[in-house]
């Protein structure tokens, strides 16, 4: 890559980090009471105790106020290190102000990430109560996410490897075999509903052949035969609707895009927007009401 390549590409952070005395970093949230009693700070609490600073904080120079900086991103991490009486941390400095743009990309890790986070630890030789300890849980929750994909077809796991998945629903996967567990991670997508419940009433909705333990997984309480057999045939008939809009939504989504890309260059088109306001103002609002949705969705 030449010289050029590189100056031109501009850097997110400053090349070195800085130690800050907590009391010149300004946080823009408050950490609540009710935050430092959820789990959540529990978790990263413990963590910090254990291990230390996973992740530093990333703070950002305030232009009105020298020597002073601006924290974005590790409010809860910061709070925790007050807690423990500690008056200095070493940080990330950003180059721009971007709390909002800097949170909204931090991704979490989805349950297949960190069932994988936990495999490596557990390589690595750590033991799994360090980790429970670490990740504030019960060692129980550890061996459950370590055999999370036990029983998983290799195509579900990739198919859900990025998604918020409750382990339970994991459980209920399992009761199914390889091509119907496909199909149950289809529909969760493409519903974006990933709910033990959802998960269950799947099971329940599943021909015997198709189950891994037949006799043991149709004993649903609180269902009668009848009703388990009208559910098997209501998912049938989803599943025959579900794979003849996946057979249309490639061209169809074309053309939604299309047409939605046509509408935001007319409303972008000032001559074309004073029209409308004077003549249709109803439809110059659902006109909006598409270019926005469209820009919400990523579609433009």
């Amino acid at each position: 890559m030449s010289n050029a390549v590189v100056q031109a590409v501009s850097l997110a952070f400053e090349r070195d980090t800085v130690t800050l005395a907590l009391s010149d970093i300004v946080p823009l949230r408050l950490v609540s009471n009710t935050i430092k009693k959820s789990a959540k700070y529990a978790q990263i609490r413990s963590s910090i105790f254990y291990s230390g600073l996973a992740e530093l904080p990333v703070v950002v120079r305030n232009q009105n106020d020298q020597g002073k900086y601006l924290l974005l991103d590790g409010h809860i991490r910061l709070a925790v290190l007050q807690e423990f009486g500690e008056d200095h941390v070493t940080c990330l400095v950003a180059k721009d102000d971007e709390a909002y743009t800097y949170n909204k990309r931090v991704n979490r890790l989805a349950t297949i990430q960190e069932h994988q986070m936990i495999l490596k630890a557990l390589e690595k030789g750590v033991s799994e109560e360090v980790l429970a300890k670490v990740l504030n849980v019960n060692i129980g929750n550890i061996r459950r996410k370590r055999t999370l994909l036990r029983g998983i077809c290799v195509e579900v796991a990739e198919l859900l490897k990025d998604k918020h998945v409750p382990i339970n629903t994991f459980r209920e996967l399992r009761k199914l075999k390889p091509l119907r567990q496909i199909q149950a991670a289809e529909l969760m997508i493409a519903m974006n509903k990933y709910s033990n419940n959802f998960a269950k009433s799947f099971v329940g909705a599943t021909p015997a052949l198709q189950l891994v333990e037949p006799e043991k997984s149709k004993k649903i309480s609180g269902l009668s035969d009848e009703q388990i057999a009208l559910m098997e045939q209501e998912s049938e008939k989803l599943d025959r609707e579900f794979r003849l809009l996946e057979e249309t939504f490639g061209q169809d989504n074309l053309d939604l895009v299309v047409a939605t890309g046509y509408v935001k260059r007319l409303i972008e088109n000032a001559q074309v927007v004073r029209y409308l306001a004077k003549n249709f103002p109803e439809l110059l609002a659902e006109f909006q009401k598409i270019a926005d949705s469209a820009d919400l969705n990523g579609m433009a």
